[in-house]
């Protein structure tokens, strides 16, 4: 499951984030509304935690701009105004859901859980298939013919984004921001560690990953 948290509050963002990590979730952050709106419109995100008082543009505006444009990802809004008007505008705007700040860490994840059941949302992490191999990115495990193999949470959210783009070049860039975030200070060359360890693990009978020499990766079916 990837989100992608929008909250100028570094601080929190940072604490958020990690809660949401530890809890297996592939999180992105923007601190500004238009750097998120523009995460937002270009990336693929079962779910977003919105701020409503961001600076660049203010999440309820943002939120509207968004459902314009067709797009269904859940919603869920932080905001530190509680008043019930300030709740219906943002309910109003497209917000799936609605949490008053200060919160406690167990309530925000129970209201992800909540908006993960809803019927129709791409919230829970399907199986990921490849021939004889099969991703479950939730347990962070592989399995090939029967057999199981265990990965990192980086390693498996790396496998996930290979397999969701099968036979499209992915930068090391790309990589980066998408299985570490946008604000991580890991480096490009942590990318290719990572994928000589999936190589490793996996073997070349069904997948392979081929190096796109000064560009990136592509995961292709081996013949």
């Amino acid at each position: 499951m990837r989100l992608l948290l929008i909250e100028d509050e570094e601080r929190l963002a940072e604490a958020l984030a990690y809660i949401l990590k530890k809890q297996n979730y592939g999180v992105d952050m923007a601190h500004d509304g238009d750097i998120g709106q523009s995460l937002a419109e270009s990336g693929s995100y079962d779910l977003i935690i919105l701020d409503r008082m961001l600076p660049g543009k203010e999440g309820v505006i943002l939120l509207r701009e968004l459902r314009e444009q067709g797009m269904t990802t859940p919603v869920l809004m932080l905001t530190a105004k509680d008043s019930i008007a300030d709740r219906v505008e943002g309910l109003d705007a497209g917000a799936d859901d609605y949490l008053v700040k200060p919160f406690a860490t167990e309530e925000l994840l129970a209201r992800v859980r909540a908006l993960a059941r809803r019927p129709g949302q791409l919230v829970e992490v399907e199986k990921l298939q490849v021939g004889e191999l099969c991703l479950d990115p939730k347990l962070c495990e592989v399995d090939i013919d029967g057999v199981l193999i265990k990965l990192t949470l980086k390693e498996s959210q790396l496998l996930e984004l290979l397999i969701r783009n099968m036979g499209q070049v992915i930068t090391k860039e790309q990589i980066l921001d998408r299985v570490w975030g946008l604000d991580s200070d890991v480096e490009v060359g942590n990318v290719e560690i990572y994928v000589h360890y999936l190589r490793k693990k996996l073997g070349s009978q069904y997948i392979r990953i081929d190096t796109i020499r000064g560009l990136g990766y592509c995961l292709k079916k081996t013949d």
